[in-house]
């Protein structure tokens, strides 16, 4: 090693000491790879791919708990589930649902394999995008193909336990704004309760998106790398989420516009979104073990296509 490295070694601090030192400095560098990575173009794949998935996979895991809950019932924890996602147009997705499962005994074999692959396209897609930004990965470790085909269906069937524990959920605590009904007892909450609920569903979703940067990436990520990465999505999703619930429910003319596609185009920009801030939770965790070597010094490396 020559006597240069050695002294850009030794000027290397810990990652999370820089980070806490220049904060802004690390969220730049975080930009600069995003868009050197076409994080954007990624997103997008993410996002259309992610739009096919959708119902498929949704048609599937209601169709497999509805044998073992209430449809009705199902279907209301999947709106409040969609809400975090497509604000403002889960009402819409779950009717489409609930006229589909009406109908549900045309469901024949080829159609529901069919579904089965659509419903596994986005978790394939969105691996292949985080291969771009944890390249250093790639290049160090191969993942075998056989665990690349089974992850989205592992993914697909934790989404059905998640809802089925929801749903559970929903049948024994029932709550809105300013009351909860726990078995048919309705009590008051207090800001505190609110708040302590509010944190709990953010808690929730920052596990579920540091499992995605802790399985989907080439090579286990650290999981303290993983949480970091969880985190700061989930956040600033949260953000991002409520802005949008005011912005299509006072300001927003999309319906004026677009009509009878409102809803298919809203939810394409609320999953473009959504894709982009997952994208961006990855490249804070790329980023952050990069702090940690030689090329860290460096300025991102733009991706050629």
């Amino acid at each position: 090693m020559s006597g240069a490295a050695i002294q850009n070694m030794r000027r290397i601090r810990p990652p999370a000491v820089q980070v806490l030192r220049h904060p802004g400095a690390f969220a730049l560098r975080v930009l600069k790879a995003f868009r050197a990575n076409q994080g954007l173009l990624l997103a997008g794949a993410v996002a259309y791919y992610t739009l096919l998935s959708l119902v498929p996979l949704l048609i599937l895991v209601v169709i497999a708990l509805s044998h073992v809950i209430d449809q009705a019932l199902l279907l209301e924890t999947l709106r409040r589930a969609l809400e975090w996602v497509v604000p403002g147009q889960s009402k819409a997705i779950a009717d489409e649902l609930a006229a589909f499962l009406a109908h549900r005994e045309l469901l024949g074999w080829v159609l529901l394999a069919t579904m089965l692959v659509f419903s596994s396209l986005a978790f394939t897609v969105l691996e292949n995008a985080m291969s771009v930004i944890f390249l250093h990965r790639v290049v160090e470790r191969k993942r075998h193909f056989i665990v690349s085909a089974l992850l989205p269906l592992g993914y697909v069937v934790f989404i059905g336990v998640g809802l089925l524990a929801g749903t559970v959920m929903l049948t024994v605590v029932s709550a809105d704004q300013e009351n909860v009904v726990v078995l048919g007892n309705n009590l008051s909450l207090g800001l505190s309760s609110r708040l302590a609920l509010s944190l709990g569903g953010v808690a929730a979703v920052i596990l579920f998106l540091s499992s995605l940067y802790y399985f989907l990436p080439v090579g286990r990520v650290p999981l303290s790398h993983a949480l970091i990465g969880g985190t700061t999505a989930a956040l600033l999703w949260e953000i991002i989420r409520h802005g949008l619930t005011w912005y299509f429910g006072t300001l927003s003319q999309v319906n004026v516009v677009y009509g009878s596609l409102t809803t298919a185009i809203v939810v394409l920009l609320s999953l473009e979104i959504v894709a982009t801030v997952l994208l961006l939770g990855a490249q804070v965790i790329a980023e952050y073990e990069r702090l940690g070597t030689p090329e860290a010094i460096g300025s991102p490396v733009a991706m050629r296509i």
